[in-house]
């Protein structure tokens, strides 16, 4: 239920039953109550195998549509609890930070939303506070997300987000370890500083590190950080290139979830490794057929300045395997326009080196409300798409009409290896980092769940699909689909 609207008078009883009588969800419906001071709310009341049983994309549709205005606002979210994490989660993305508004700022009251979950079904006791702590972590790295990716270019450029890296860092008590600008290139970092060198504020790489006793072993998430895409000198349209604040996507989610991990108690080595840059046009800008070295050495000819992202990330990972000794290395980016034609606007793309782990990014995608598709996984068949005859190989594919994001993410598994023993995870999170015109903070919560079975946590534990705690049978999956539920 949307609003703050509680009576128990036999009228007002009448008017709800009322109320959820006219309810015919389609995929969703919803009913006005008294004056439009509450509305009630009808998710599906089922949802295919490649959805969340949660529905979280339409809970966050219902709020920013239905809940009335007002300075202190209530929402009831009635569900169980296999699905409060990702309900969480959703009502997260409804109420964005980041505005401009001149009415914002000339605004003295503060608004406050107030959500309260009903819990129906099996173990419907009443909410831990651990798991309202966990929720409140979760939802805060979310929203962090949303904030730079909806922040434009000229606030959130390089510099500005190492500000916010270094934020999270003071919080957290963890310095992180910089290289910028020349450095980046007198260390190899090829990719990194010669996508970002025309710009005006300087390419980075930073990492955070988290690093507890008793580790047993080391993750790295690799997160794309491009503060805005021209295209380089391969530039892009007036069509096309507003909204390219949106592609430092993969960064801002890794910085949301890497703050809520460790502030919920993460057992293993974590780094987060930042490759941050603005592909602009400049008098220093990268030239197609430039040819660059990079981190791992490999050489690249440079066909298509606007696919910068896998030139970054592949250092990046590069960096992960060579000096931070990463067992598991998931990158996380806005890489392809293709990637929304493959998965659709809702699920991003997985290319993983490792059946196992497609199946559980999938399922924590479920789990979560942050949907994950698999793309195919063939280097032997596609990576001939980056021949280059004076290069160890170009940047841009061929044949465009050849699974083009599943190539992207080859690029840059190449430059660890196809042979290399470790798991390696790519999700191109193009579409899904947005809806509409906001961010949607995407990734957050898939991290989360994805890797909470190495959480303190116990909800963490419980939406995790690589725990036994996270695994649940299929005949409860397919009851857990089939019924009605509320906000």
């Amino acid at each position: 239920m949307l609003g703050s609207f509680i009576c128990w008078a036999p009228e007002c009883l009448m008017l709800w039953q009322s109320a959820l009588g006219t309810l015919n969800p389609n995929p969703t419906d919803s009913c006005p109550l008294y004056l439009n001071y509450a509305t009630v709310a009808a998710l599906p009341s089922r949802v295919s195998r490649h959805n969340s049983p949660s529905a979280a994309q339409f809970i966050t549709r219902l709020v920013r549509n239905c809940l009335p205005g007002g300075v202190n606002r209530c929402i009831v979210m009635v569900c169980e609890r296999s699905e409060v994490f990702a309900s969480a989660c959703a009502l997260a993305r409804a109420f964005p930070l980041f505005t401009h508004r001149s009415s914002a700022s000339r605004r003295t009251e503060k608004k406050t939303v107030t959500v309260e979950f009903f819990l129906v079904g099996q173990n419907n006791g009443p909410i831990e506070v651990e798991t309202l702590k966990c929720l409140a972590s979760a939802t805060e790295g979310i929203r962090l997300a949303a904030r730079i990716v909806d922040t434009p270019c000229n606030e959130m450029n390089t510099d500005n987000f190492l500000e916010e890296i270094k934020k999270v860092g003071k919080d957290l008590g963890i310095t992180p370890t910089v290289i910028r600008d020349e450095e980046l290139k007198e260390r190899g970092f090829g990719g990194i500083y010669g996508v970002g060198k025309a710009a005006l504020h300087p390419p980075a790489l930073a990492v955070l590190s988290h690093t507890p006793d008793g580790a047993t072993q080391t993750i790295a998430w690799v997160g794309k950080g491009i503060v805005y895409d021209t295209g380089g000198l391969s530039i892009k349209g007036k069509t096309t290139m507003p909204g390219m604040k949106r592609d430092c996507g993969g960064a801002a989610a890794i910085l949301g979830a890497f703050k809520a991990t460790v502030k919920q108690g993460f057992k293993d080595n974590l780094h987060a490794v930042f490759c941050l840059a603005e592909n602009a046009v400049g008098p220093r800008a990268t030239r197609p057929d430039d040819i660059h070295v990079l981190y791992s050495g490999k050489t690249v000819e440079i066909n298509n300045t606007d696919a910068e992202g896998r030139l970054i990330l592949a250092d990046g990972v590069a960096y992960a395997c060579k000096d931070l000794g990463a067992d598991i290395i998931l990158d996380m980016a806005t890489l392809t326009g293709a990637q929304g034609i493959a998965t659709g606007k809702y699920h991003a793309a997985v290319l993983t080196n490792n059946e196992e782990w497609e199946k559980a990014c999938v399922k924590a995608g479920r789990n979560c409300g942050d949907l994950v598709h698999p793309l195919v996984y063939c280097p032997e068949l596609h990576f001939s798409e980056f021949t280059s005859a004076v290069a160890d190989m170009k940047n841009s594919v061929a044949d465009r009409d050849n699974t083009p994001s599943s190539c992207a993410g080859l690029f840059i598994a190449s430059h660890i290896g196809f042979d290399w023993p470790g798991v390696w995870v790519h999700i191109d999170i193009a579409a899904p980092v947005h809806a509409g015109e906001r961010a949607t903070g995407y990734g957050v919560a898939l991290l989360l769940s994805l890797f909470g079975g190495a959480s303190e946590d116990p909800l963490l534990n419980m939406v995790s699909p690589l725990g036994c705690n996270g695994d649940s049978p299929p005949e409860d999956m397919e009851r857990d689909s089939k019924r009605r539920r509320l906000v």
